[in-house]
């Protein structure tokens, strides 16, 4: 259930979406599996088995994206196209030009694309709308680049933003390393990368290995910053912060593993008990992360 890396937008102040008329805007691209000649089909299918393609719980709404894919590689193209040119060649007694061998490579794939297997991916996107937080669970840029595409054209207006904060995450978490003072209900963590601003772009990396202060503050004076930091919040919840604010690697604590609820009487309470905690306690930690981050800038 625990989302592992956070791609974090802010919902617009003016936006306000009832589960109901999400779900209806979302079924225009529900998923449907893709034909023999589509590489890759795009759509919204239920979060949880046998639900609607919106779940909602106290205000907290929990979408799924499926990507069905392909699996074409461009070798196998290519190799099968060079075999079907030299035998056009043999036929027609001269070697095919270049916008022959664009039609032949072009009607090789459309054979293939039937034998290929597919396979697919599902991203779940979190939307927040008491706190107003759009949530995407991507560690790649691409995947988290496909969900806001696909939501621009499921949402009308797209109801979200990008997150801006006043202080250069590089530079505060450069900070914290050096002043050994994390924010406020943090603890810095043992895996860190200092990568240096000049052409060089030279790297130091701490992999689970404890960070030497005086080390740290020599290669910060030789023109390094932190670009990707370990952290703890409120020993509760773990992850690494980037300079670019994403949040990866997100691992909940063994307290909140232990406190869920044991109540639950069948997989559907469960899965509500798992989504109250993961959306209750994320909530409060990226409020407190901006706030470390000297708050929301806000636009124009």
């Amino acid at each position: 259930m625990w989302f592992k890396n956070l791609r974090v937008f802010r919902l617009l102040p003016s936006w306000s979406i009832t589960a109901e008329s999400l779900e209806q805007a979302l079924a225009k691209h529900e998923f449907r599996p893709g034909g023999s000649q589509d590489m890759q089909s795009l759509g919204w299918v239920p979060p949880r088995e046998d639900g609607g393609l919106v779940h909602a719980l106290d205000g907290q709404y929990l979408l799924n994206l499926r990507s069905d894919k392909k699996l074409l590689p461009a070798t196998v193209i290519n190799q099968f196209t060079k075999a079907r040119a030299q035998e056009i060649e043999e036929q027609q007694g001269y070697r095919p030009g270049r916008k022959q061998m664009r039609e032949i490579k072009e009607n090789v794939t459309e054979e293939l694309l039937p034998k290929a297997f597919s396979i697919y991916r599902d991203t779940r996107v979190w939307i927040d709308t008491r706190s107003r937080w759009l949530v995407v669970d991507a560690a790649a840029v691409a995947k988290s680049d496909e969900v806001i595409s696909m939501l621009a054209k499921s949402i009308d207006p797209f109801p979200a933003i990008p997150l801006y904060v006043e202080l250069s995450p590089a530079a505060a978490m450069t900070n914290w390393l050096v002043s050994d003072q994390p924010p406020a209900g943090f603890t810095i963590d043992q895996d860190t990368e200092l990568r240096s601003t000049d052409e060089s772009r030279a790297v130091v990396r701490y992999v689970r290995h404890s960070l030497d202060i005086d080390d740290v503050r020599k290669h910060v004076q030789d023109g390094k910053q932190c670009t990707r930091l370990a952290l703890t919040w409120a020993d509760r919840v773990s992850f690494v912060l980037t300079e670019n604010l994403e949040i990866k690697r997100v691992t909940p604590a063994d307290i909140l593993k232990e406190n869920q609820d044991a109540t639950a009487q069948n997989e559907a309470e469960e899965f509500d008990s798992n989504f109250a905690l993961m959306t209750g306690e994320l909530a409060h930690m990226l409020n407190d992360l901006v706030e470390a981050l000297g708050g929301e800038k806000q636009a124009g």
